[in-house]
């Protein structure tokens, strides 16, 4: 395993063998962390490849290592970076971080002008996110799009989500502004002449 090259790539129709065992996956996963999870379905994995808006791990004699996607709402205004998970025989050895950044590309290269949004309850994630320059940010900043939340009705903490009337829950929302990542820029550039 240790000796295998792995390929951290756009997704492709082929990769449709993996989405079961993705989904499995993702939820042995969020069972494993105690943490709830939107439950996504084979179908919907396929999609995702389908459309171009997945990247998958691979080895070299086509294992699956690992995966992330992107889902748009409210016509392009709002992406979400979604789904990430790795084997866990590849854990630990910087492949999420890898997929992170790869989807991350992916989102900024297929919609520039999109506010990038993640909400997760594991802090590995947040890391990452804060490292793309991801901040935590209140629900009212993310997308209002109710096909985004009824995809939380499958998850085991939604009666909070919904108790709370979608204001907050368990998972942290964190969002990427290119508009604010352009002004700080721009502030940097300007304060360095």
């Amino acid at each position: 395993m240790e000796s295998e090259q792995i390929t951290i790539q756009l997704a492709e129709a082929g990769d449709i063998i993996y989405a079961d065992e993705i989904i499995e996956e993702m939820q042995l996963s969020a069972i494993a962390r105690g943490s709830g999870i939107s439950k996504r379905s084979p179908m919907e994995i396929c999609e995702k490849i389908l459309s171009g808006n997945a990247v998958i791990a691979l080895t070299s004699s086509g294992n699956w290592v690992g995966f992330s996607y992107i889902a748009v709402w409210e016509l392009g205004k709002f992406v979400s970076n979604s789904g990430l998970i790795v084997s866990p025989a590849y854990r630990n050895a910087g492949i999420a971080r890898e997929i992170k950044d790869k989807i991350f590309q992916l989102s900024r290269q297929k919609y520039p002008d999109a506010c990038i949004f993640s909400i997760t309850s594991g802090s590995a994630i947040m890391k990452l996110n804060t490292r793309l320059g991801f901040e935590p940010v209140t629900y009212a900043e993310i997308t209002h799009d109710e096909a985004f939340w009824a995809g939380c009705k499958s998850c085991v903490n939604y009666d909070v989500l919904n108790s709370k009337h979608k204001c907050n829950c368990l998972c942290t929302a964190m969002l990427f502004d290119p508009a604010k990542m352009h002004e700080l820029v721009s502030s940097a550039l300007l304060s360095h002449n």
